[in-house]
Formats: C-alpha cells, structure tokens, sequence
C-alpha cells in the first residue's frame, strides 16, 4: 500500500516548513481584529466607517497584488523562491505596521503584508499538492489550513494577552494598549516570520515545477525521497505524458477557453464562496459581533480566544475526513450546515438574544466552516488544474478568493449599519444555499486520484 511506504517524516516537514506561510496568513490576518479597538481610537477613525472598512480590508488589495504576480513569477522563477520572498515581506510588514503614527502609513505596511500573504495563499498550498502523494494529498494540503488556524489562534491569544492589562472603562487613548500594546501585537509576527525564511532554505523545490523544466534528474530524486525509486519513475512518466498534452508556453486567454473555461469557473466559484459563507467577518470584526450580543471589550477578547481553539480542533476534524469522506461530500456538508446555522443566528440577533446562546451559535459556525470549506477548499483548488496551468489557473482562483475577501470586508460595516446583524446573516446564509446546489451540480470527486489522472478526466 502506498500509506505504508511514503515517507511520512521527509514529507511532513517539507510539508510544515512549506505550510509556516499559511501560519503567517492567520496571524496577520487575524491580528488587526484585536488591535483595532485601539488603533482606531489611536489614528482618530472610530467614527468614520468607510476609514475603518479601509484600514482592516485595505491588506487584502496587497493580497490581489501578491496573488497576481505569484502564478507567473513562481512558473519563472519556482515554488521555492516565492515562498522565501513571502517570508521577506512579512518580516518587514510585521516591523513596519508597529512602528507607524499616521493611519496612511499604517495602511501601507498593510497592503505590503498582504503581498506576502497573496503570495503565500497561491503557493504554499499549490507547492504542497505538487510533493504529496494522491492517498495523502488532501490531508498533507488541509496542513496548510491547520497552519492558517494556527496562526490565528496564536493571534488571537497574543491579542488577549497584550490586552489583557487594560481595565474596562479606561482611557483607551492614554492607556498602554492604545499607544504600544497594539503595536507589540503587530511585532510579535515577526518571530514565525523569521522562522519561515530559515525553514525554506532546508526543502526542495517543487519536483513537478523542476519537471516541468525539464530537469527531470533532480525531480526523480526528490519523488524517490519522497517514496521509492519506482514511485518516482511512475510520477515522471505521468508528468511527461500530460506535458506532452499542452504546449510549452500556454497563454493566459486559453484559461478561458474550451474545456479548461468550465474547471476554472468552478475553482473561482468555489473560492469566492470560502469567503462570502461570512465566517471572516467573525475574526476580522469580532468586536461588533460580539457586542452586539452583549459583550464588552475583555469579554470579547476571550471569546475570540474560544473561537481559535474551536477553529483548530475542527481542523483536524476536516484533516481526518478529506481523504476519507472526499471533499465533495465535505463542501456539500459545509454549504448546507452554515445556511442553517445563519438561519438561527440570525433569528438570535433579531429577537435581541445574548450571552453564552450567541457565543455557542457563532461558534458551532466556526466549527462547520473548519471542517469543511476552510481546508477543503484549499485542497480542491490546488489539485483541480492541469500541471501546465496549474499555477495560473490557481492564482486565478486565489486572486477571486481574495476579490472576494475585499468586497466581504470592506461591506460588512455598510451591511450591518442598513440590515442590521440579523439581515447581514441570513444574507451570507442564502449565499451558501447557493453554494450547496452549485457543488452538487458541479464539483467532480477527486480524492484518490492523481493530479494527472484528475488532469486526464477534466479535460479528456
């Protein structure tokens, strides 16, 4: 059996050390949440909602940016090299959003950290599904969410931590948090971020991107690490047959084109619903949800914290299940579980509940999003693609995924001024409605299979 003769350990640290990029997209993804009772008192913005929708989505443009140089760079230059450039970057943007005074200088260190995150969300996953084994693929991929909760929860109790100090009713502006402790939470990113650059230098470069080259040698030596010369010499010979399939150089149009046109649409879809479900509005704007159900600032910081935890359990949960279940299953699961779950938060909210009621809804929400959606859809758009448009086509889907992510940010304050919260959840709970019957019409099953028999299924 293939279990039984992978080697487990090569690839689970080749597999971490590539992953520490989506623990650095949790923690700065997550960290402004609880920065920003404190930041925004600092930069003068807390009454100016379209200033704050900009300072907490304004990473997410950075996010576009990374995303829409990360397919060709990484085809030019490789996997590896990206994933160390990503680590640059956080490195600086951690330093950089600390130290500012001024809300413009705040946002630019932002959107630099969110080059490094679009940079880390396409290639990270993709660099992962390249190296691993199709019987393990979906679980060695879902390590790569495993990462991004991690990085949120350790966010988020770093976030609780620094705070923890400031005394409800305090001055927030001549308090210690409103001056230096939100900035120590933007500081502390630079301790993994320095670790990840350290961790690339001792993993190979993708074997399928060094096949792609031509440089078939050094990818056989990376497969038969990975397994067994036998192993190796099959994944060559896939891997020439389906190259043989496209030519050298494929243009960006043919994405849109024919049989590839459907896949793509599909694997963009799908990532825009991993955002529009609404689950990142809990994180990213945790303190009006959670006030609005009746907490108060310390309160809402502990809960984040029982949020985090959730999030990594049920990790696992989804990690067990993708190659067992099939991810199909799992989105269809995700979609219809999460409408239902809005359906009665909603009704929470409407009928002005509070208390451990509300926090027990958000977080059963929290818990369906990440055993489903959360790593599944990483798994699903890292292996649906052909190897010769792989990175293209995924940094397409990235690219929507984060889109989506802006529009989800940045019109959560507008959605809960004119719906209130109540609307605002039944809206995102009608979307994955939408989502349940457009898996179930349209997502093939691909556990199991290789990416160049997934390849060969797709487009014939």
């Amino acid at each position: 059996m293939e279990k039984v003769r992978i080697n487990n350990r090569y690839l689970i640290l080749i597999s971490f050390a590539a992953a520490m990029g989506g623990f650095l997209f949790g923690y700065d993804w997550v960290v402004i949440g609880g920065a920003k009772p404190f930041y925004e008192v600092y930069f003068s913005i807390g009454n100016i909602p379209w200033l704050q929708g900009w300072a907490m989505s304004s990473a997410i443009l950075g996010c576009l940016i990374g995303v829409a140089m990360s397919g060709s760079l990484s085809d030019k230059y490789g996997r590896k090299a990206l994933l160390m450039t990503a680590s640059l970057i956080f490195i600086l943007a951690g330093i950089g959003t600390g130290a500012v005074n001024s809300i413009e200088w705040f946002v630019f260190f932002r959107i630099v950290g969110g080059i490094g995150i679009g940079l880390a969300s396409n290639i990270s996953p993709m660099y992962i599904s390249e190296i691993s084994p199709s019987s393990v693929r979906g679980k060695f991929v879902s390590f790569y969410q495993l990462a991004i909760v991690l990085g949120i929860l350790s966010a988020q109790i770093i976030n609780w931590l620094i705070a923890k100090p400031f005394i409800e009713g305090e001055d927030i502006l001549s308090s210690w948090n409103g001056q230096m402790g939100w900035r120590y939470m933007f500081w502390a990113g630079t301790i993994p971020a320095l670790l990840f650059f350290l961790l690339v230098f001792f993993i190979p470069e993708s074997p399928r991107w060094l096949a792609s080259k031509l440089k078939y040698d050094k990818a056989y030596d990376i497969f038969a690490k990975i397994r067994d010369s036998e192993y190796a010499k099959n994944q060559l010979r896939e891997i020439e047959e389906t190259l043989s399939l496209t030519a050298n150089n494929v243009p960006f149009k043919h994405l849109f084109q024919g049989k590839l046109a459907k896949i793509v649409l599909i694997g963009v879809l799908i990532a825009v619903l991993q955002q529009w479900c609404g689950i990142n509005v809990i994180f990213n704007y945790a303190q009006e949800i959670f006030s609005g159900a009746g907490y108060n600032v310390s309160d809402m910081l502990f809960n984040i914290v029982i949020t985090g935890v959730v999030n990594v359990i049920f990790t696992f949960v989804g990690m067990y299940t993708v190659d067992k279940l099939g991810r199909r299953s799992l989105m269809l699961i995700g979609t219809s579980g999460l409408a239902f779950i809005y359906l009665l938060l909603g009704a929470g909210y409407f009928f002005h509940l509070g208390g451990i009621p509300m926090l027990i809804l958000v977080v059963v929400a929290i818990a369906c999003y990440a055993m489903t959606l959360a790593p599944v859809t990483w798994v699903v758009i890292s292996e649906i693609f052909p190897t010769r448009i792989r990175a293209m086509a995924m940094a397409v889907s990235t690219f929507a995924l984060w889109a989506a992510c802006f529009v989800l940010t940045y019109t959560f304050p507008l959605l809960h001024n004119l719906l209130g919260s109540y609307g605002t959840f039944w809206l995102y709970g009608i979307i994955c409605l939408g989502g349940f019957f457009f898996i179930k019409m349209n997502l093939p099953e691909t556990k199991g299979k290789t990416l160049e028999e997934i390849e060969k299924e797709i487009i014939g």
